[in-house]
């Protein structure tokens, strides 16, 4: 069976600087689409679009663009596509000692840190929050590395100091710092992710990372909080948003689609996640869009 491997991605600054700095658009398109993790830092904006976020075991739907701090060693995958719709995508990524193994002790910068430690689980921001400081990302692009450095210390500053924040592994995503833990649930994640329109049995995913199924679960469950059945259930059910936001298929369509083969669990599992029906989600959707 062909395990698309995990990626560790090693990230060198750009030359002469001390965080790297991308923006990809549609000429320069992000292909980063596969789960991977890094100790970098990384803050991520994407003005305008929709699609999935993917951080840690936490899977939602997106719209209206993202904002996004992933904390260390966090697994994600990228946030935009060819099908996204997004406008543009913004990169920034630095260690937690880029400014020196001291310099965020200091009382100035203790919102910073704490901003820091809490984005170990992901973090993204809403509202005024999102616009106004995915507006200073972009800005980035025209500034020289000092004046680059100053507003990266700005809007981490602003982030810190925000309210509009939804934590998206809220109840701990604690991966062991050894890398062997990292590159198997990385495994896990990847083939959910390609292949969570088929059945996927406990015995096959157990099999892949070399575990009993009664060893992969209790691991699954330490590092997730959740069960891998869940898991899958909620990559499905996001997928099922995405879908009804996006495509015009019938609601049966979508279920069948999306990798349920019960009509009525479908139903029953897409209203104890977002708190509606289907149908209701998407005449909400459209109610908005009018």
């Amino acid at each position: 069976m062909f395990t698309q491997k995990p990626a560790f991605e090693a990230i060198e600054p750009n030359f002469g600087n001390s965080f790297t700095y991308q923006k990809f658009d549609e000429d320069h398109v992000n292909n980063n689409t596969s789960w991977h993790y890094h100790p970098e830092i990384e803050l991520v904006y994407v003005n305008g679009g929709s699609g999935k976020r993917q951080i840690g075991s936490h899977v939602s739907y997106y719209s209206d663009g993202d904002l996004i701090l992933i904390g260390s060693n966090l697994p994600h995958c990228g946030l935009t596509d060819s099908l996204t719709g997004n406008t543009s995508e913004t990169v920034v990524q630095m260690k937690l000692d880029f400014l020196g193994n001291d310099f965020f002790k200091i009382p100035e910068m203790k919102k910073i840190k704490s901003l820091f430690d809490a984005s170990n689980g992901g973090i993204a921001f809403s509202g005024k929050t999102k616009k106004q400081l995915g507006e200073k990302i972009e800005v980035l692009e025209y500034q020289t590395d000092f004046q680059r450095l100053l507003s990266i210390l700005n809007i981490l500053n602003q982030l810190a100091n925000s309210t509009e924040t939804i934590f998206l592994n809220a109840e701990g995503f604690s991966l062991q710092t050894d890398v062997k833990d990292n590159d198997r649930i990385n495994i896990v994640f990847n083939h959910v992710k390609n292949n969570f329109t088929e059945e996927i049995t406990l015995d096959q995913i157990s099999n892949m990372v070399s575990m009993t199924v009664p060893s992969f679960c209790r691991y699954f469950k330490k590092i997730t909080n959740k069960t891998f059945t869940q898991f899958v259930n909620e990559y499905r059910l996001v997928h099922a948003s995405k879908l009804l936001a996006e495509k015009p298929l019938s609601i049966t369509e979508v279920c069948f689609e999306c990798g349920f083969n019960n009509f009525s669990h479908f139903n029953k599992s897409f209203k104890a996640f977002t708190g509606q029906s289907p149908s209701e989600y998407r005449n909400e959707l459209k109610t908005l869009l009018h």
